[in-house]
């Protein structure tokens, strides 16, 4: 085989390109994702233990690197807040992951079908299919 058929076709090459782009941005959506449901979680947790305080209990929440005293009913509020944030959250990101999913099966199926198309027909395809 010489070096001239071992090239990758401009078409081609721009298809594998978008695969990897997509690829990369279905891995952002996981990491994100799966931050936000350990942030819900630890969310969760915290507000079950609160839920077991008395309203007399001095509670405190975190403010950077210190601690500020605050009441159970205000931590309830803004972690119950905090908590319907990421559910919105994490349900945007699994739409956005479903949709770049499919959106790499596609991308797949269109690299499956370029790379049999010259070879079904003998041959070399020089126009960028749409």
């Amino acid at each position: 085989m010489s070096a001239g058929e071992q090239q990758i076709p401009p078409w081609l090459q721009e298809q594998v390109g978008r695969l990897q782009q997509l690829q990369q941005n279905l891995q952002s959506i996981i990491m994100q994702k799966q931050h936000l449901e350990s942030e819900h979680l630890e969310t969760e947790r915290a507000l079950e233990l609160l839920q077991k305080a008395t309203d007399d209990d001095v509670v405190y929440k975190t403010a950077g690197s210190i601690l500020v005293k605050s009441t159970k009913n205000a931590l309830v509020l803004e972690l119950q807040e905090k908590k319907e944030l990421a559910n919105t959250r994490i349900t945007v990101l699994t739409k956005q992951e479903a949709r770049v999913k499919e959106n790499l099966k596609e991308a797949e199926t269109k690299i499956r079908e370029m790379l049999k198309g010259p070879s079904q027909s003998g041959q070399i395809k020089t126009d960028t299919p749409k």
